[in-house]
């Protein structure tokens, strides 16, 4: 075998390998980024109660557009595989 006949099959295997590390750390970012947010929803009710609402619906909208980002990163991921 020649590095000819090899290349494709070293560049399908380097996208799986590169898709797998960009999925695990895709999941790794959003997380500990959903741990963040809610941690410091928490603590910011726990300081001013009576802005409780207001500091719940942030968080839940903050939340959604980081899954969102982690969602498409991971199709991307799918995407690397793919094609």
């Amino acid at each position: 075998m020649d590095v000819a006949t090899l290349a494709p099959a070293i560049m399908k295997f380097a996208a799986y390998i590169g898709a797998c590390i960009g999925a695990g750390l895709v999941v790794l970012g959003v997380g500990l980024g959903l741990g963040r947010i809610g941690a410091s929803a928490l603590e910011g009710m726990a300081r001013q109660p009576e802005v409780a609402g207001k500091i719940q619906t942030t968080m839940l909208l903050v939340a959604v557009l980081v899954e969102g980002v982690g969602i498409i990163a991971l199709v991307i991921c799918i995407l690397a595989i793919v094609s």
